[in-house]
């Protein structure tokens, strides 16, 4: 296994690949198999809901990146609602962020009965009130749309002295911008459709901790309920993986351009990107970071204003996601987000720095 003292981009490259053969295959290529012939060994793939080698090589990779055990799922969602369905019962209390992505809180409200679930807001003043009595606490930071930041090592420390369980949304930071397991949370989490993957091509999640028990138990309930990932979309994320270091990198480059444009803009009302020192989630940031991403978010006037700024802008598409490689920007208080009707949330991709930020102040013009 490829791991410290490799750098970041050393590690996204080798990461999980087997020693070379002579006449194999560089890299390997996906198993797509759904059977395997059966042998007397307990550890070797016999059915592909319940192993596969595919799987297990971006497991080891992410792994690494993460600082514990992986477990792939074939969507974010998929590995929060496995994390809950595998931690929670009913009478349980769950801290949820109030201002985190909104599917999490639904899934819990609408589809796991019994839990008392209490939301806080992702800079709410935590103490041990705020976590008394809960069986986990799911912080997102950055927060997702709003880019709101909270400190991961002090929270852990409330939580755990209550008896909680920590998990971390890492997916707007991902495993190279931020390692919450070694920040004190219990486990880390992230939609690899995002900046893992990074080809706006692929479903993926996975939940990473060091317990080995929790690794056991989340396999055997991915088993049995079904929850897999396809072998070819694990292929296609860890391909993705190998140039992590490389977008992350020009990612950040293009969202620091664009935020000194857009805090200056006359038709900007504000705007938040947490590597900026500028910005109130910096310091927090800084301490617990490694490296900051490429999502960004703004408020124009109004859902019009939005409107016309994407469709002025030649190289801002109209999409919900980020961490790909073509930039895009989303509207979310279309999709329920207590946010105003205006407020964009900008996924900067790879484009050269100065053809994105001439195209985004192009179309800053149409939204006036």
């Amino acid at each position: 296994m490829v791991s410290e003292p490799f750098g970041d981009g050393t590690r996204c490259v080798h990461g999980g690949l087997v020693p070379a053969e002579p006449g194999g295959p560089v890299p390997p290529q996906p198993v797509m198999a759904s059977q395997f012939h059966l042998s007397d060994d307990p550890s070797a793939d016999f059915y592909g809901r319940a192993g596969n080698p595919t799987w297990r090589a971006l497991e080891s990779a992410i792994g690494a990146l993460d600082g514990g055990s992986c477990v792939l799922y074939p969507s974010g969602m998929a590995a929060v609602s496995a994390l809950m369905r595998v931690l929670l019962k009913p009478g349980d209390t769950v801290v949820l962020p109030s201002d985190g992505y909104y599917l999490g809180r639904s899934y819990v409200r609408e589809h796991m009965n019994g839990l008392v679930v209490r939301e806080v807001a992702t800079t709410a003043a935590w103490t041990a009130e705020t976590v008394a009595g809960a069986a986990l606490v799911l912080l997102e930071t950055p927060s997702n749309p709003g880019l709101d930041v909270c400190d991961i090592t002090a929270i852990a420390r409330l939580a755990h002295a209550a008896g909680a369980l920590v998990a971390v949304d890492n997916t707007t930071a991902s495993p190279l911008g931020q390692r919450p397991l070694a920040l004190g949370a219990d486990i880390a989490l992230a939609s690899d459709t995002k900046a893992v993957a990074g080809h706006s091509d692929v479903l993926l999640g996975h939940i990473t901790t060091t317990d080995p028990d929790l690794v056991a138990r989340l396999r055997t309930e991915r088993t049995v309920s079904g929850a897999v990932p396809g072998p070819f979309e694990v292929w296609l994320a860890h391909r993705g993986l190998g140039t992590l270091d490389l977008r992350l990198a020009r990612q950040a480059e293009n969202a620091a351009a664009l935020y000194d444009v857009l805090r200056e803009h006359p038709a900007v009302r504000s705007v938040r990107w947490p590597g900026s020192p500028l910005d109130p989630a910096h310091e927090v940031a800084a301490r617990q970071m490694r490296r900051f991403g490429g999502v960004i978010s703004f408020e124009l006037a109004s859902a019009e204003a939005a409107a016309r700024f994407l469709a002025a802008s030649r190289l801002v598409s109209s999409a919900t996601s980020f961490g790909g490689l073509h930039s895009n920007a989303d509207r979310r208080a279309r999709w329920g987000d207590a946010v105003p009707e205006g407020l964009l949330r900008l996924s900067c991709g790879c484009e050269d720095t100065r053809d994105l930020v001439a195209d985004v102040l192009t179309a800053l013009e149409a939204a006036i």
